[in-house]
């Protein structure tokens, strides 16, 4: 049996993480694993020698996967290296961080995980990019109840999620209006921590839950009437496509890894940071309730079914594949 061509995938975040990269990570590990020898390291080289054998380099994000690229490229500047770009690095880092702009350079592929990612490159470096969107399981859409509007949030608590705009949105929601709020997401800046609890003392139909395994957050997305998703940057949200399949509408702000996602046409936008936009979202939605036809909130639901099957596995899987055959 011929030997597998083996691969490196560079993450910066590993399961501890609990983060997009490492999902990203570990899903295309899996992936690949049927194909390649896989290992993921945390960084590059991983063993004493640069000389490891290795057919390919595999690094997410240009910015914090940098000293492995750079490394790769001058111990194998002749074997294909990869540079997915995965967020904060496409829609900030690249703009002026000298080691992200290297990292571009030295790919012989560039990935981004949305449709909207090609264009925020550098016009001379698209045609090296490719667009592999990310997948995910479907689950069951459940049947909810019309008393209240339960709406998920979930995101780590960092600026680049943008999470003042939810607590804004509560504090202009008042309780008996049967709108609901959960937020899930770990405490990475201490500030926006004490924001979440002072928002919860202040409002009883908001409840931050800080993080919660992978696996409850989706069993929470499943059963939530909408995921609210406000980021002020994103290279392309694995909650986004796990609403999707879960028959579970989005309202998301209108920027670039968002609208890549979800469609330019989609119902569901609200301009960043704007909580009495989403509120009014929210609120017609919540009348939609009482609707025969669901209103806008089956308005939204049937939308996303219409993207769903761009998010499926082996949809993600082929396209991975073919950029990687491209190189070898």
């Amino acid at each position: 049996m011929a030997k597998k061509p083996s691969i490196c995938i560079v993450t910066p975040a590993l399961a501890d993480a609990n983060n997009g990269n490492w999902q990203t990570a570990r899903r295309w590990a899996r992936m690949l694993a049927g194909h390649y020898a896989v290992r993921l390291v945390k960084s590059w080289p991983d063993t004493p020698s640069t000389r490891d054998g290795t057919d390919i380099l595999l690094a997410l994000h240009a910015r914090r996967s940098a000293d492995s690229i750079q490394a790769w490229a001058q111990a194998n500047p002749q074997r294909p290296l990869v540079v997915a770009l995965t967020g904060t690095d496409l829609y900030r880092d690249i703009a002026t961080d000298a080691a992200a702009q290297r990292s571009l350079a030295l790919a012989h592929r560039l990935i981004v995980l949305q449709d909207q990612g090609p264009l925020a490159l550098p016009e001379a470096l698209r045609g090296k990019c490719r667009v592999v969107l990310q997948s995910s399981t479907r689950r069951q859409t459940l049947a909810k109840s019309g008393s209240r509007l339960r709406v998920v949030v979930a995101g780590h608590l960092r600026d680049e999620k943008w999470p003042q705009t939810i607590f804004e949105a509560a504090r202009l929601l008042s309780p008996d209006e049967g709108i609901h709020i959960d937020h899930i997401g770990r405490e990475l800046d201490p500030a926006l921590a004490e924001a979440a609890r002072a928002t919860q003392l202040s409002c009883p139909h908001y409840r931050w839950w800080g993080g919660l395994p992978h696996g409850a957050t989706r069993s929470r997305i499943q059963r939530a009437h909408l995921l609210v998703h406000p980021s002020r940057m994103e290279g392309g949200a694995h909650v986004i496509m796990e609403a999707v399949l879960s028959g579970t509408p989005v309202l998301a702000s209108r920027i670039a890894g968002n609208v890549g996602m979800l469609g330019t046409d989609y119902s569901g936008y609200f301009p960043p940071g704007d909580a009495r936009a989403l509120v009014a979202l929210l609120r017609d939605c919540r009348a939609g309730q009482s609707r025969p036809d669901g209103g806008m909130l089956a308005e939204l639901q049937a939308q996303c079914g219409l993207r769903a099957p761009l998010f499926e596995r082996q949809t993600e899987q082929a396209v991975l594949l073919s950029v990687l055959r491209e190189l070898l």
